[in-house]
């Protein structure tokens, strides 16, 4: 037996180190290093050496005009959510990280998507649940599957001499982090484990050109769990989110090397399991009959679908000294920003009233076109006056009080209309893009917020 070797490794980005620290060199966090027995003994070499492919090729060096290229082949999965956040299916040989909360619906999902793949040999391997208790979630789907399989495993050697008896065509990992390694030392979910028990399955996918879904665990900060390196090994980062104690649930991609990053997968969770909503808007806009104050549609982008979502505010007279500025799912700088425009360029006097704004439907939106809508939700408040029925607004607003131009103006209009609004106020600047374009919806133009006062009030 060779010497048993230990490092310090940080807990927040994995940066290595031969003595403990007080502050970490790469990611500047103090008190994050802990230490680790990495190897326990000589085999590892054996380990790195080990080929998973069963006619593997040999190593050399090429120029870049030997490689040939060719389009990238894909499974195309039931799933026309999961395959839009994706770049348009499953890339063969990529690895994919899925993160969320703890029951979000995660495991649901994927074993959903797995069982819907009725012509591909799928491999669920799970370390958090027993075969009973996959069983009975899969019987809550009602979807039958004889081409999938289960493995209840944690140790990674096991689980390659599975795949290679099985060889299958997918396999989900649910969870990366309670695989460990017989080569580390360590226990389950630390630094090194799941670095080595990711860099195995990253060297197998590219082998053997098989797809890897990694299910992961998250920090309480919301930040995925493990070493930062983790998402830089992987091909493909989709973070589940969404409140659980609303049935909706937002699929996103932080990294995409295949794919649009901005992307977005809206779901609805049901008992039968994880229900795709093909036509978002109409569950972001609620159905009211009375003329309410406050309350605004934006037309925006996210990824490359246009949504329709429902912006509220409510302005009440200040009873504390200092002013409150409340937001939900809107940036809070962003607010202050448009209340500062309304004050300077409107003459509306914020200053001693608290503001509380919220996106409905529990979305988080970073799309500057939502100005307009927030500023008129902040007006019709301020002013106890509802806004005019059916309208909506898609704009920027520039701190000279100025409407300015946004992107893709014809998809906003077009998605206003399919959804029954009558009229869209978006920036006279937007004019060049629609010269061509007949729509059935009254187009507004605007160039001031004052204006956008006089019409609206």
């Amino acid at each position: 037996m060779s010497k048993i070797k230990t490092a310090f490794f940080c807990s927040n980005c994995g940066y290595e180190s031969a003595k403990w620290l007080g502050k970490c060199p790469s990611c500047e966090q103090w008190n994050t290093f802990i230490e680790e027995v990495i190897v326990k003994d000589n085999r590892l070499e054996e380990l790195k050496r080990k080929s998973f492919s069963p006619d593997r090729k040999e190593i050399k060096t090429i120029s870049l005009s030997e490689v040939i290229s060719g389009e990238e082949k894909r499974i195309i999965t039931n799933d026309a959510e999961l395959n839009r956040v994706l770049g348009g299916g499953i890339v063969a040989g990529s690895i994919v990280l899925i993160a969320g909360e703890p029951g979000i619906g995660k495991s649901t999902l994927f074993l959903q998507t797995g069982l819907l793949l009725k012509n591909i040999t799928t491999l669920y391997i799970s370390g958090e649940e027993s075969e009973q208790q996959i069983k009975m979630r899969a019987d809550r789907l009602k979807i039958q599957n004889e081409n999938f399989y289960l493995l209840t495993e944690t140790s990674t050697q096991i689980i390659f001499q599975e795949i290679n008896k099985l060889n299958p065509q997918l396999i989900i990992v649910d969870s990366i982090q309670t695989l460990h390694s017989a080569y580390i030392e360590s226990p389950p979910g630390s630094v090194s484990q799941i670095r080595e028990c990711a860099a195995e399955f990253q060297r197998f996918a590219k082998e053997s050109n098989i797809p890897v879904f990694l299910i992961g665990h998250i920090t309480k900060d919301g930040t995925i769990a493990g070493p930062k390196i983790l998402e830089h090994m992987v091909d493909t980062v989709l973070q589940f989110e969404g409140d659980r104690h609303y049935a909706y649930r937002i699929l996103r991609t932080l990294k995409n090397r295949f794919g649009s990053t901005s992307e977005l997968g809206i779901y609805e969770m049901s008992d039968e399991g994880m229900r795709e909503v093909n036509n978002p808007s109409e569950i972001l806009i609620t159905q009211k009959e009375d003329q309410l104050n406050g309350i605004a549609i934006a037309a925006m982008i996210e990824g490359a679908r246009p949504l329709l979502i429902e912006v509220q505010a409510l302005v009440t007279q200040s009873v504390y000294g200092t002013p409150q500025r409340t937001v939900s799912g809107f940036d809070l700088r962003r607010l202050q920003l448009l209340l500062a425009v309304l004050e300077k360029r409107g003459g509306f006097h914020f200053g001693m009233k608290d503001v509380f704004l919220n996106i409905a439907g529990g979305m988080k939106v970073e799309d500057p076109s939502v100005d307009l809508a927030v500023l008129s939700a902040l007006l019709s408040s301020f002013e106890d006056l509802p806004l005019p029925q059916h309208i909506c607004f898609a704009g920027e607003v520039g701190l000279s009080g100025e409407i300015r131009a946004v992107n893709r103006i014809e998809q906003r209009i077009a998605e206003a209309e399919k959804l029954g609004f009558e009229k869209i106020v978006v920036s006279k600047y937007n004019q060049k893009g629609l010269r061509n374009q007949k729509f059935n919806i009254e187009i507004v133009n605007m160039g001031r917020i004052d204006e956008l006062y006089q019409y609206l009030f």
